[in-house]
């Protein structure tokens, strides 16, 4: 599902004109990146939490050049579901 479907799929669901929906879903998305830059976790109750894995650093082989080289530590946005959502996910498994 793409940005474009979501929105149709929430304006439908609710009533709400599209730009609207529009709106809100951009300003959401911007709020979770900013919370994650400022290194703040978003908790969703019954959908998940937003946080951030550290990453240590590490060597690592380019192949084609046949050298090392170093990836700094860093930190990767990671989202995790809660666990309603990965029992219907699970539950809904062999319906495809």
């Amino acid at each position: 599902m793409t940005k474009v479907q979501l929105v149709r799929a929430i304006s439908k669901e609710t009533g709400i004109d599209q730009p609207t929906v529009l709106a809100t879903v951009e300003s959401l998305m911007n709020v979770i990146k900013q919370s994650l830059i400022d290194k703040e976790n978003v908790y969703l109750r019954g959908f998940g939490t937003f946080d951030l894995k550290h990453r240590a650093q590490k060597t690592a082989r380019n192949i084609s050049q046949n050298t090392t080289m170093i990836i700094e530590a860093h930190d990767i946005p990671h989202f995790k579901p809660c666990r309603e959502f990965l029992d219907a996910v699970a539950a809904n498994k062999g319906e495809e």
